[in-house]
């Protein structure tokens, strides 16, 4: 699968009494599925995943892959702390036609898990969940929320798995990105794309063997009366091509959004895009035309808004500035708490510029 452009962690909704609020979860995708992402994170940090139970995840999967365009890639948030756990959601999310799976670092039992002196047991979960996933796995190091930053040797030594094609590197060091993309320069996967390189998603050849289906079926009266005949499909089906890419690095931090990718990130995984996804998309834009100074413009613009309310500000900030843009925001899940008066007053100012 490729994982180039821009990725929104899409914000779970709950009622005020702390219920999915599904209705709104389906007409935020809908209207991601307009702007100029490259696709969505459903159940990612930012989605509160965390604080979710397992049906609520699965019912999430569900409406968020329904609801989105066709050709947006879909990751699903699947980690959990344990490998049985997260290949359970991973057969889910490849029912539903899901492109990849994101699996954050398990980090309750710390002290075993996480020694400095012995990575074999981060090793084992990802090469065992690797192996039994239906979907190209995506691994996802938070150490701001795990307290913990995937080592860079066991990445590099991870990625050489033919089924974990990329991360998600939430730490934010432009250097640390460096070193992993150099690190895994050499590793290489065949990922299948249109004819202009676009990403090729599960819902789109779906769709497209749907309709050849659909299309080739004989009525019962032309079998009855001996007219059948064979039909050819009414459009003609996806065309694709293949495309070699090597390991996949996204990056996480829209403050540093810019020198990622000039690093070698292949695109981003904000938060912040998730609230403001034109301002966020100029930079990937200006930087990918190659006009540099337009590119650091746009970056600068962001900053303030992004590290005061994605950083630090987080899930009830970016919400209450998704309300403010025409998204559904709302209240987060206890035991986060919703901005206070002054908070979201500051969230406007911040804001002011980069309504749509």
């Amino acid at each position: 699968m490729l994982l180039e452009g821009m990725f929104a962690p899409v914000p779970t909704p709950f009622h005020v009494d702390g219920s999915l609020y599904l209705r709104k979860l389906e007409e935020n995708v809908r209207h991601y599925s307009r702007t100029p992402l490259a696709g969505m994170v459903i159940l990612g940090s930012t989605g509160e995943a965390i604080l979710l139970s397992d049906e609520e995840s699965r019912e999430v999967l569900t409406v968020a892959a329904a609801a989105a365009a066709p050709h947006k890639v879909l990751l699903a948030g699947v980690g959990r702390e344990s490998v049985a756990g997260t290949v359970g959601l991973a057969e889910l999310a490849a029912r539903l036609n899901y492109d990849a799976v994101l699996v954050r670092t398990p980090h309750f039992y710390r002290p075993q898990l996480h020694r400095a002196d012995n990575s074999t047991a981060m090793l084992t979960y990802y090469r065992a969940v690797a192996d039994r996933s239906p979907l190209p796995v995506v691994l996802y190091s938070v150490s701001a929320l795990t307290q913990y930053d995937l080592p860079v040797a066991v990445i590099a030594e991870l990625a050489q798995h033919p089924n974990i094609l990329g991360l998600k590197e939430s730490n934010g060091s432009v250097e640390r990105i460096a070193e992993i993309v150099a690190l895994t320069k050499n590793i290489r996967h065949a990922v299948t794309v249109t004819p202009v390189f676009a990403a090729v998603t599960g819902r789109m050849l779906a769709g497209g063997r749907a309709a050849e289906a659909v299309a080739s079926i004989v009525t019962a009266d032309a079998l009855s009366t001996g007219s059948a005949l064979a039909v050819a499909p009414a459009r003609p089906g996806l065309k694709t091509r293949t495309k070699e890419v090597s390991f996949q690095v996204l990056a996480g931090s829209a403050q540093k959004m810019l020198p990622c990718l000039q690093a070698g990130a292949a695109g981003t995984v904000l938060s912040f895009s998730c609230c403001a996804p034109q301002a966020c998309y100029e930079v990937f834009a200006a930087w990918k035309d190659g006009d540099d100074k337009l590119a650091e413009e746009k970056q600068q613009r962001i900053v303030p808004a992004a590290t005061r309310i994605a950083s630090q500000m987080g899930i009830p900030g970016i919400k209450y500035a998704a309300d403010l843009n025409g998204y559904y925001g709302g209240f987060p899940r206890l035991p986060l708490l919703p901005l206070t008066a002054a908070e979201r007053a500051e969230v406007g100012r911040l804001m002011a510029d980069m309504r749509h």
